[in-house]
């Protein structure tokens, strides 16, 4: 979906009338400055509401290769933590398909959210799997999402939107 918009603004930058940067606009049309300018608006919103969607995705994704351990079942009531596997899953299957619709990779994404989970996967293990140290990982996930949604609703409170995704 982005590249269409790159594509369309490009058609219509290059079929008006070229100008230096030490010139005015007065010879391109009013509506069609008007349309470029509409369409660089959009371009400049598309990145982050992409790039959003591909880090909550990857939250998602890290939350649930957590909690799909073996050890992380008897830290919870079984019936509740079945219930947030489920909605986790939903969610996921939503977010695919948007990022198949705006056609998004984000490599450096990937490789942070990969990166700052490692630390959390870490630390039940080292605490023997026990219920606190259990605890301690579900808090850290209970404020990653409740910083996500209160900051950014459709983006990263962790300031990882700034890394670039084509």
């Amino acid at each position: 979906m982005a590249q269409i918009y790159l594509l369309v603004a490009g058609v219509m930058l290059c079929s008006a009338t070229t100008c230096s940067l030490g010139q005015n606009l007065s010879g391109i049309p009013s509506q069609v400055k008007g349309k470029m300018s509409t369409y660089l608006r959009l371009m400049k919103k598309i990145p982050s509401m992409t790039q959003a969607t591909r880090y909550h995705h990857l939250i998602l994704q890290q939350i649930g290769n957590l909690l799909n351990i073996e050890e992380s079942r008897a830290a919870w009531n079984n019936t509740l933590f079945d219930q947030l596997l489920s909605q986790l899953h939903h969610s996921l299957e939503q977010l695919w398909k948007q990022m198949e619709e705006d056609n998004l990779a984000c490599p450096y994404l990937e490789i942070v959210v990969q990166k700052y989970f490692q630390r959390i996967y870490s630390y039940p293990k080292e605490k023997g799997y026990s219920l606190c140290g259990w605890e301690i990982v579900r808090v850290k996930i209970e404020v990653c999402l409740s910083r996500r949604r209160r900051r950014h609703p459709h983006g990263s409170s962790c300031g990882l939107l700034s890394l670039g995704c084509h």
